[in-house]
């Protein structure tokens, strides 16, 4: 099992962290007692489980942390754990910054400054620092930025993370996806519904296909649509979207948007993508 534990200063990105780790696999936990640490190794490493990658965020928010931690991060090694610490980091102006901005207490800064609370809980985790396998200064990096580059740290060598993408058809009929995040009209294309022979099958059907694909604005639609996912798709992931919505919707959902729908979920499958595709009104009409 790999297992991560991220730690380090208030205030310098965990919780984006652990998010980072989550959305490339692991099984998160935040604010872990130390204490429940090996407990929870061991009822995870059961076989019948199925997780093999797990990441927990600890810090000086438990009390006690400090104290406990260099035993039992001696005992889990000793019994064949690897565990590897994620040190998170920041100047303290950029901290101070950050806790001004969301208006949070420090957790040593009970009855001090925030600066002082920030002096102190540096002083107190130097040696965790030293232990840490990986360091992250975050100090000038954006949420993005940092998401990215803890994804890069525990990625496998030679894995790209991808954006996984959901192409959903739909009839305007029935509404509007509430997920989507691009919405596209199929109803000024050829309508099936209208032919003779083509009326009875959806869009999953060679001939309502082609039909829809041999017109003008068929062609020219899906060259469109081609070139405004490259352009868009490689702009997503630089933001660090993990998920995108692509809704095709025309009068029913049962011809032109399934057959749109499933053009472009074959782009994306070629471009190596992970689709995933649903067809939400296909049997409706």
């Amino acid at each position: 099992m790999q297992i991560v534990v991220i730690t380090g200063m208030s205030g310098s990105g965990k919780s984006t962290a652990l998010r980072a780790l989550e959305d490339i696999g692991f099984f998160c936990v935040d604010n872990l007692p130390i204490v429940l640490l090996p407990k929870f190794l061991k009822i995870q490493s059961v076989p019948s489980k199925m997780i093999s990658k797990v990441a927990m965020v600890m810090d000086l928010r438990e009390q006690g942390f400090l104290e406990k931690y260099p035993r039992i991060f001696k005992r889990l090694r000793e019994q064949g754990y690897v565990v590897e610490i994620l040190f998170l980091d920041a100047v303290d102006e950029a901290l101070l910054h950050r806790f001004s901005e969301t208006r949070r207490s420090h957790p040593l800064a009970v009855k001090g400054s925030i600066m002082e609370g920030i002096v102190l809980e540096r002083q107190k985790l130097a040696p965790l620092k030293l232990m840490a396998d990986k360091i992250i200064d975050s100090t000038s990096s954006n949420v993005h930025q940092l998401k990215d580059a803890v994804q890069r740290l525990f990625l496998p060598s030679g894995v790209e993370k991808r954006l996984i993408v959901h192409v959903i058809s739909f009839g305007y009929r029935y509404g509007l996806p509430a997920d989507a995040d691009i919405v596209l009209d199929v109803r000024f294309l050829p309508n099936p519904f209208f032919v003779d022979g083509l009326k009875r099958h959806d869009g999953h059907h060679p001939a309502v296909r082609d039909y829809i694909l041999a017109s003008d604005e068929g062609r020219r639609f899906i060259e469109k649509l081609y070139a405004l996912m490259s352009f868009l798709l490689p702009l997503y992931e630089k933001e660090g979207k993990v998920r995108l919505h692509i809704a095709l919707g025309c009068t029913g959902g049962r011809h032109r948007s399934v057959a749109m729908a499933n053009e472009l979920a074959a782009y994306f499958t070629d471009k190596g993508y992970n689709i995933q595709v649903n067809h939400r009104d296909i049997g409706k009409s």
